[in-house]
Order: C-alpha cells, then structure tokens, then sequence
C-alpha cells in the first residue's frame, strides 16, 4: 500500500466531558446527554469470555486501543500490564508487568510491539515474551498508537511533531513539524504509514502525506477551517486515522467535513459537512459515522445522500462504528454497547458492559468482536438472535 458547525453551547457540553490539552475547563454541561434509551431487543450479546487488563485507562482520558495481530491480541493498561491473548478463549500467552505507566499504545509490526509511557518514551517490546528492546525519549507526550510498516514506526506528539524511528535501533530517521493551535481536544489520530506514504492528521484541521522514507510533505488536505471569534469556535481537529478505499482514503474531522481525497495527490474526489472525531465504518456500499453531537447516521456511499439518522444516543459519545453481519455496534461514555439495525438504525440490542465507559473502537474478530473498556474489562462478545 503507496499508500453543520455546532453552537458554543453544544461545543461545551463535549468539552465538558472531554478533556482539552491546554486552556478552558468547564463544570456544569449546558445540555445533558440523553437518557439510556429503552427499546425492545431483538438481538443479545453473549460474552465468550472476559478478563481484566490491569487498571484499564486509570480513569484518565487515554485511548488505549487493543491490537489484534494474525491470531494473537495484545492490549495495554494506563498501569503497565501488557498481555498477549488468544482471541479464541482469552488464554493468556504472556504478561508483563512494565513498571511504567502508560499514555499510548498499542502499535506494531511482525516482530515488535510499541508503547508510549508517561515519561514520553516509546518503547519496544518483542510480541513473543514481551521483552524491552530498545527505548528512545520524545520531546512530548504522545496519546496515540504508535504505527508500522515493518520498517520505521511513526509516532505524534501532542505538539504536533511527528518522528519516525527504526525499528530494528530505534534511531531516528526523520521528523517532521506540524502547527499545533493555542486550544485543542485531547485526542490525536493514528498515522496511517504506508511503504511509500505516512498520513499524519494535526490539530489544525490539516491531513497531510509524507514520504516514509525522509518525512518530506507530499501532499496536504484542509479538512476543517477554524471559524468563529472564541478559541472553542474554531476547534477543528483531525483526531481519527484515515481510511485508506483502493486510491482513495476517507478523512473525517471535527467540526470539519467527511471527506474522500486521491491518495495519490491529496484532491478532494467529494466532501460534505460534518463534526466527528471517529473514523467511519464502510459496508454494504454505505458510509456509517458517530458524529460529535452523538448521533449515528448511514449515508448512500455513492450519493453521500442521509439513509437514516438515530438520535436516540445524543450527547452519549458513540465510539467510532462496527460491522457485525446486519448490525451496527457503537460503545458510549456510561460503558453501554448498542445494537443498531444496518438497514434503518433502528436499537435492536444493548448491553452495559462497564460503568466506567468505552472510549477505544471495538474490533472484529471472527464472528464477534473485542472490546476493552475504560476501566480495564477485556472481553469477546457475538451477537445472536433473541427467541
């Protein structure tokens, strides 16, 4: 591989409950978020198995996603419990106690695994025992995954620099600075990184492609422009990885747009409105997205034309969406999972898997799928049919 703008009143109520890398705090939300909607299930989630990682994300606002690698599942705690799993039966292969605390993770490639520690290191790990390999320090905290291509791992910043390392020395081969606004959310996107290209989105609306071998900009993409007079009104992070379609990748920000984009030059192939900080889900020829706003909507791949829209979850924070068969799975902040139908967003099913939320995407696994929660619960789930 070459590889509706919101109100300030709504904007704070998600700064709110989301934490800001610099600058406002707020106490009491303006607009509560929706109620735990009730509905008659026509699907249940049934729990192959469940374990417990650690202390999850510590009750910080982290976003340590598992990693699923062939058959093998590798998952993070904020405490510094690293697992390898069977994704089969949740036995564990190994674990590690790092005696470091962790703010990123978990990246890898064939033969290792990459964290970020608190203390701004990123480390790597070998995915057969576990064992430290190297560690180089960053200039700054890091919040997300670090990437591979098997032969630099790419890793962001929270102040917008983006360096990539070897990764059989951990020697630096390239860096490259972004802009970083006086006000950002507390969330940055995955570089996507390529053999030939690395898509690294930056607080400031931009996506830009760098060359994988010397970091030098290709091409660039505006996703969101900021706009308003106040610093909160001209939020417009890019705070999900891209979705790389064939030639084409799909790049969504907050209030910003959802946008398809020639990943061979950066121009925009089609873009329409919207405010999200989640990479959408693709199925059946349609688009599924979990807006800022809390709302879930299925779009017409071919038209971007609305199919459905469910507002039932509003203000509930949906993590990004899921394909299972005919049902559309997205997590909130009070830890619920929902069923959504595929053909018309109708709540077909709900579980409450943890009081302490879902912030990270779930992932699929065979005929279910992996979820690890806020407070640490990791744990296989399928979906069947009620009587």
């Amino acid at each position: 591989m070459p590889f509706g703008k919101h109100s300030v009143l709504r904007l704070l109520v998600f700064l709110a409950s989301s934490a800001l890398i610099v600058g406002c705090s707020t106490s009491e939300p303006v607009e509560q978020p929706d109620l735990v909607p009730e509905i008659v299930e026509s699907v249940e989630f049934d729990q192959i198995w469940t374990m417990t990682v650690g202390d999850g994300h510590d009750e910080q606002h982290l976003h340590l996603e598992p990693l699923i690698q062939g058959d093998t599942l590798f998952a993070a705690s904020a405490d510094g419990i690293l697992v390898s799993v069977n994704p089969e039966n949740g036995a564990v292969n190994w674990q590690q106690e790092l005696g470091r605390e962790i703010m990123a993770g978990v990246g890898g490639d064939l033969d290792q695994l990459y964290l970020v520690s608190r203390d701004a290191k990123l480390i790597a790990y070998g995915k057969e025992e576990g064992e430290t390999r190297w560690e180089v320090r960053l200039p700054n905290e890091s919040l997300a995954a670090p990437q591979s291509n098997g032969s630099i791992v790419v890793v962001q910043t929270i102040d917008g620099k983006v360096f990539a390392f070897d990764i059989a020395t951990g020697e630096k081969r390239w860096q490259y600075d972004g802009v970083v606004p006086v006000l950002t959310l507390r969330a940055t996107a995955k570089p996507l990184v390529g053999s030939e290209l690395t898509l690294v989105s930056f607080a400031n609306g931009q996506l830009f492609a760098l060359s994988s071998e010397n970091g030098q900009p290709i091409w660039q993409y505006t996703v969101g422009e900021p706009q308003g007079r106040t610093e909160l009104e001209r939020l417009v992070d890019v705070a999900s990885q891209p979705l790389v379609l064939d030639t084409a990748v799909l790049v969504t920000g907050y209030q910003g747009k959802l946008a398809a984009v020639d990943l061979r030059n950066g121009n925009e192939i089609w873009s329409r409105r919207t405010s999200s900080l989640q990479t959408p889900a693709i199925a059946y020829g349609n688009i599924f997205l979990s807006e800022s706003n809390g709302d879930v909507i299925a779009l017409e791949g071919a038209t971007r034309r609305v199919i459905w829209s469910q507002e039932k979850l509003s203000w509930r924070q949906p993590t990004q969406p899921l394909v299972r068969g005919d049902y559309l799975l997205v997590g909130d902040f009070e830890g619920y999972i929902h069923a959504l139908s595929l053909l018309d967003g109708s709540l077909q099913g709900q579980l409450e898997f943890d009081d302490d939320g879902l912030r990270v995407p779930m992932q699929p696994w065979q005929d279910g799928f992996i979820v690890y929660s806020n407070g640490g619960l990791l744990s296989l789930l399928e979906l069947e049919q009620k009587d």
